[in-house]
């Protein structure tokens, strides 16, 4: 789906930025885009990534920072080099498998979140559909 979209706003900009057409085709599409982008359900979607981004944009460094500190708290502890080297070892699997963790809620969060919007677009396109007719 990614890849999709990509091409055809790859194609767009390509086609705006190098079409021969003129100011008034331009502010033709540019209608266009702003009266689509501007539509409630569009604006909805784009608030929900947005605050998925933001959310998720927080999670992981806090998460990593925390990793960090664990780590550096046991170098710095008391004991003989190698009680320090092996106190920060575990540290920093223990931090390792807290980002690992981190990165799947917020993958699993994500999928959620795609999940949600392509059922609701499912659901609205069933609705839209027009039965069959029973005349064969």
């Amino acid at each position: 789906m990614k890849g999709k979209i990509g091409i055809v706003v790859g194609l767009t900009a390509g086609y705006v930025l190098g079409a021969r057409a003129g100011r008034q085709r331009y502010e033709q599409i540019k209608d266009a885009y702003l009266r689509v982008y501007n539509t409630p359900a569009v604006k909805k979607q784009v608030d929900k990534v947005g605050e998925f981004g933001k959310s998720a944009a927080f999670a992981l460094p806090s998460v990593l920072w925390n990793g960090a500190v664990k780590v550096t708290r046991a170098a710095t502890t008391s004991g003989t080099p190698g009680q320090k080297l092996d106190a920060a070892l575990d540290a920093s699997e223990d931090a390792a498998d807290d980002v690992k963790d981190a990165a799947k809620t917020t993958a699993e969060a994500a999928k959620k979140s795609t999940g949600r919007a392509s059922s609701t677009r499912s659901s609205a396109s069933s609705s839209t559909a027009k039965k069959p007719s029973s005349a064969s």
